[in-house]
């Protein structure tokens, strides 16, 4: 029973009955690599005076920024303690009903489906379609479901679907009157433009989530939101606690969202090392997920478990995500993440090595 998530590596090595090791990389944690913005850093002192009083049950300042950022009306958008507490107020209001997962994919939109004694059914993607989603297909799917969850990008393989395809599957589903859930936790990463929470105006069925913790290396601070139609933002604010956001998320979810420079220098130092490590790695033997984002899906081609791989890494300070609760991955591939130049040498050399010896 390993660890359901990555972060927290410590977990994973006591897990495989291994020794900590002094110097650890974490490479299964998804965050960026690069740090929260330097402005954050010189805030610490005045957020703290914020503390003492109860926080904006509302969050109306950080909504009002989000709702300018992404040209929406703030009756649309819900902003949550994390994107699992608003994956747990989607579930409820799904509660013992029909929904499909696209695999393989983020195991929180299961576990916590099972929570609300949902009926599950798994549409499989396929590693020898690149991971693609077939929207004819899918369509074909939502027949007698209620909701879909699907991952864009997905993690963990870092696949981008065409607005093409995820319009078609919006319009069936529409047509149908199926909710679509498309989790944009890691959309900002995308030096493309792949959202579509534009298209939430013209389907009301049509459920956008999305986390500021991903971006800005905030993940102990649990901050995201969604976009979606004001009866179900209204819906879903019944299922919520009252000052569910902390005052301190709050206020760095404000000074985030107004770091444009700091997201298109992440973008792009992110693509210039997913450009050099895919040829060397490809060119090492090793078959790798198509990746957009800052993560990507590893395997060795003729091996039916990465676990020696995994421990191999651990015994080398490196830790990398293992896929045993992925749906459709069956720990066959690792997960990685694209980290700093001089990390990424480190786990480019330790997997040189183990092919020398494999």
């Amino acid at each position: 029973m390993l660890p359901a998530h990555g972060s927290n590596p410590e977990h994973l090595i006591k897990q495989l009955d291994m020794a900590v090791p002094e110097k650890l990389i974490d490479f299964s944690v998804n965050t960026n690599p690069f740090g929260p913005p330097a402005e954050l850093q010189s805030v610490w002192q005045s957020l703290y005076k914020e503390i003492a009083d109860y926080p904006d049950p509302y969050a109306k300042a950080l909504k009002a920024g989000i709702s300018a950022q992404e040209q929406i009306d703030g009756k649309q958008l819900l902003i949550g303690n994390g994107a699992s507490e608003l994956i747990h107020l989607i579930a409820r209001m799904f509660q013992g009903r029909h929904v499909l997962i696209v695999d393989p994919t983020f195991s929180e939109y299961r576990t916590t489906c099972e929570a609300y004694g949902c009926h599950i059914a798994s549409f499989q993607l396929n590693e020898d379609d690149g991971w693609q989603l077939n929207a004819n297909q899918l369509s074909e799917a939502l027949n007698g479901k209620d909701a879909v969850f699907i991952c864009h990008p997905n993690n963990p393989t870092g696949v981008t679907y065409s607005q093409e395809t995820l319009l078609k599957v919006i319009e069936e589903a529409s047509n149908l009157g199926v909710y679509v859930v498309i989790d944009e936790a890691f959309y900002d990463f995308c030096i493309e433009e792949i959202s579509m929470s534009k298209y939430v105006t013209d389907y009301r069925h049509l459920i956008i989530l999305r986390s500021l913790t991903k971006m800005y290396a905030l993940a102990g601070i649990r901050l995201g939101y969604i976009i979606a139609d004001e009866a179900v933002i209204n819906h879903l604010k019944r299922f919520q606690p009252h000052w569910s956001v902390n005052t301190l998320a709050q206020k760095l979810g404000e000074l985030c969202i107004k770091q444009t420079a700091f997201v298109h220098q992440t973008k792009n130092n992110i693509g210039l090392e997913r450009c050099r490590l895919f040829p060397v790695l490809k060119d090492l033997g090793y078959r790798l997920s198509p990746s957009k984002v800052n993560y990507y899906l590893l395997r060795e081609e003729t091996k039916k478990s990465a676990r020696p791989l995994l421990r191999f890494l651990i015994e080398r300070g490196i830790a990398a995500r293992h896929t045993d609760n992925f749906i459709g991955l069956n720990g066959k591939f690792l997960r990685c993440a694209i980290r700093t130049q001089s990390d990424n040498d480190q786990l480019l050399k330790a997997l040189k090595e183990w092919k020398s010896i494999c």
